[in-house]
């Protein structure tokens, strides 16, 4: 049965993201699922003839790979995984846009690594090559570039579900689909008759998290946890995240329908800027300031810029313009920012009223040590 809230997310997603894990689209044995595939193409086929926009963010090329060289294990090597891969992954989108040829569609290949979107002049160029894409009618098929992606090399995502967190905020979609191997978040082991789907979910906060914690380590565990941060990156934002199962052939028609599918996620307040989105969750951070309980309040609350007067420490190495992290008292990060100084000079008038500036570091251009404007809060 149709849901208001649903029908009303689903009427306002002018554009959605899609993401498809491996087990979504490859058998039990890790070889590609061409019919799965066929199935998804459809359901995304149907969508974009309603007049939506998709993008779908896939991971597969292992799996693609393994099917082309009859392998029937996964490699546990990491180059001979991103040779697999390399193999792979010409093949998955070629059967991607043989599908969605036969449909009316053409497929086109994106593949990303971290640094295309930390940075923010090639972040604006991905996203203007995406929205191009979307205008020829074309769908977008994302993956990590796993034949570079390494992490000793730091140019990983870590997982696709964190890519695709990323993809919508790039894009500015209004909801996000993620495609599992379980209905949703349940409030305990999804393998136990006793354990509950969350239908709706309007704050990622302690309670939500700790039905992904180990209860004795506390550390979260499995691949639930990724998909909280993934929904958290954009619900943060201002849009919206449903998690469903991948043996409903139909999800992305479902969810478009407003029928009470897996899990919703709902945005948390307005939508947020393409730059603070940017600035919030994707940019590389290259320090971090801890603030005092006044200097929170005033930001987290009063929606202020923060002054140097609240900065009790400085860490990290950090020149004018970079993107520093804020955080409270804990060492939890509550915000970002753009520095108006420098690790150096913050160390030295941490804790000053910005009248005392001029006399401890000879100058005194900005009154704020991060001003309002490029400042984004990514957790209350």
């Amino acid at each position: 049965m149709p849901d208001s809230l649903r029908q009303e997310i689903a009427s306002a997603a002018h554009t959605i993201v899609i993401k498809v894990g491996t087990r979504s689209i490859t058998h039990s044995d890790g070889t590609l699922n061409t019919e799965r595939i066929q199935q998804l193409a459809e359901d995304i086929t149907r969508c974009c003839n309603a007049g939506k926009r998709v993008v779908l963010v896939s991971s597969g090329a292992v799996g693609a790979g393994m099917s082309l060289l009859g392998l029937k294990s996964r490699p546990t090597d990491l180059a001979k995984l991103q040779a697999v891969a390399a193999v792979g992954q010409a093949h998955l989108i070629q059967t991607y846009d043989k599908t969605f040829s036969q449909l009316g569609r053409r497929a086109a290949q994106v593949l990303l690594t971290l640094d295309d979107v930390k940075d923010r002049i090639r972040y604006l160029n991905v996203r203007n090559t995406l929205l191009s894409i979307l205008e020829l009618g074309a769908v977008p098929i994302i993956n990590e570039n796993d034949t570079v992606s390494v992490d000793e090399l730091m140019t990983t995502f870590g997982d696709n579900d964190r890519l695709a967190a990323m993809v919508t905020n790039l894009i500015r979609a209004p909801l996000l689909v993620i495609v599992s191997d379980v209905e949703g978040l349940y409030d305990g082991d999804p393998s136990l008759s006793s354990s509950q789907l969350i239908p709706t979910v309007t704050a990622i906060d302690e309670r939500i998290l700790s039905f992904v914690r180990d209860k004795k380590t506390g550390l979260s565990k499995g691949g639930m946890a990724s998909k909280l941060e993934a929904a958290r990156i954009v619900t943060t934002a201002g849009e919206n995240v449903i998690i469903g199962n991948c043996k409903r052939t139909s999800i992305l028609t479902e969810v478009m329908s407003g029928e009470l599918v897996g899990t919703l996620f709902a945005g948390q307040g307005k939508a947020i800027s393409p730059f603070k989105r940017w600035l919030g969750f994707t940019a590389v951070t290259r320090g971090k300031l801890q603030l005092d309980a006044g200097a929170r309040k005033a930001i987290v609350e009063q929606g202020r810029s923060l002054l140097a007067a609240g900065i009790s420490d400085v860490q990290g190495k950090f020149g004018k313009g970079d993107v520093v992290a804020l955080c409270d008292a804990e060492g939890q990060i509550i915000a970002r920012g753009l520095t108006n100084y420098s690790a150096d000079d913050v160390e030295r008038i941490k804790g000053l009223k910005s009248a005392k500036f001029a006399q401890v570091l000879g100058h005194s251009p900005y009154d704020e040590v991060i001003h309002r404007d490029n400042l984004v809060l990514v957790s209350k």
